[in-house]
């Protein structure tokens, strides 16, 4: 049965503010000429999940955007627009950095990606959709496929659906899972043959029945089965397709930014990777391996040992990504609370003003507080 784990929970609740600001970034770059008006931008408030205000939102995170006067038409009324700071485009010129100088890595998570896939083929708008799970650039199918030619291909035409990423050459130093290279870490440390098997842990709080427990037990016994060889000869069923779809999504968390991924973009690719209609059941049946997290009304499945307690063990380089976007933020909240306290001091100092701005002070600063509660919905990704 399903039990809480409120550690992993933690991990999920943490990043809540940061993926409502990245959110609305993305918005806003992916507007012409990168500006919107500011009246567009509240009118899209619902989908965007904000609770407050556009003008509430900027003058919370002062270093994200800029205002302007300009106009919708050429004969219309000046109108205000919101665009990016000078500080966001420093941060997103050092997204570019990161991302280029991870770009190996890049493409070996999109190789594997295509490897353990029916056909070696994947939807391309499916991958496009997922990106940000991964870390790709948001422009990859042009700055990764078309720069290796010697690993991918666009075949297909045009149009949602029409267009598919193939794999274009096998490379055998792609074909070993998070589980076999650390297999073969232990086999070279401890000079004893290692077999590759997961780890499976369950967490203080946490246990199964006799029955259960026996079952894990020759569950276990079972061969791994490697996610980058042929399943085809596996009967969808048997004990050992449930392995070799464990495995498969062991490496997809493995390959993910935050080892966690929501489920329902799992099970986008139930063709590609063989995944049955049930799949979701593995995360439950395997509380061992994974944890399904239900924070913000999402079904999440995260992997057991990339996390001690909330804190991620083995961070994915692209992260540093986030925590540069973090960074600013952060730098902006501290600004903004300097500001609070100084138009604080300054109210104090003028008796005739305490009575209205001090009332309007505490107002703003308790809704703040209250905004850090906020739930957001989607996961994680590239500002």
């Amino acid at each position: 049965m399903w039990r809480k784990d409120p550690k992993l929970d933690e991990a999920i609740e943490r990043d809540k503010r940061y993926k409502l600001c990245a959110r609305v970034v993305r918005e806003v770059l992916n507007e012409p000429g990168q500006a919107i008006p500011l009246s567009y931008l509240e009118r899209r408030r619902e989908r965007l999940h904000l609770m407050d205000k556009i003008k509430t939102f900027l003058r919370r995170n002062p270093l994200l955007f800029d205002t302007c006067y300009d106009r919708i038409k050429p004969k219309s009324e000046p109108v205000l627009f919101v665009r990016p700071s000078h500080r966001l485009r420093n941060f997103l010129e050092e997204e570019k950095r990161i991302q280029l100088e991870n770009e190996e890595l890049l493409v070996a998570k999109l190789c594997k990606l295509l490897m353990m896939a029916k056909d070696k083929v994947i939807s391309a708008d499916k991958l496009v959709h997922v990106k940000r799970e991964f870390g790709f650039p948001n422009d990859f199918m042009v700055s990764l496929v078309d720069k290796y030619p010697n690993y991918f291909r666009l075949i297909g035409f045009p149009g949602e659906g029409q267009s598919f990423l193939e794999l274009v050459d096998w490379n055998p130093e792609f074909a070993k899972s998070v589980i076999e290279r650390r297999a073969e870490e232990e086999s070279r440390l401890t000079g004893i043959r290692v077999r590759p098997n997961f780890n499976y842990k369950l967490p203080p709080g946490f246990f199964l029945r006799k029955e259960m427990r026996e079952w894990v037990r020759d569950w276990l016994e079972l061969e791994y089965v490697s996610p980058y060889v042929d399943a085809s000869h596996l009967e969808q069923s048997s004990p050992e397709m449930e392995k070799r779809s464990v495995g498969v999504f062991h490496e997809l968390l493995s390959l993910s930014l935050f080892k966690r991924v929501p489920v329902a973009i799992l099970g986008k690719f139930c063709e590609e990777y063989r995944f049955s209609n049930a799949f979701s059941s593995v995360f439950t049946r395997h509380s061992g391996i994974f944890y399904m997290s239900l924070k913000g009304g999402i079904k999440t499945a995260m992997l057991r040992e990339a996390y001690k307690g909330s804190e991620l063990i083995d961070r994915d380089p692209l992260l540093e990504v986030k925590d540069k976007f973090v960074e600013l933020l952060e730098k902006g909240w501290q600004e903004r609370a300097e500001q609070l306290r100084l138009q604080r001091e300054a109210v104090k100092k003028d008796p005739e003003m305490v009575a209205m701005q001090s009332k309007d002070l505490d107002a703003e600063t308790s809704s703040e507080e209250s905004d850090k509660g906020e739930e957001v919905e989607e996961p994680v990704s590239n500002s």
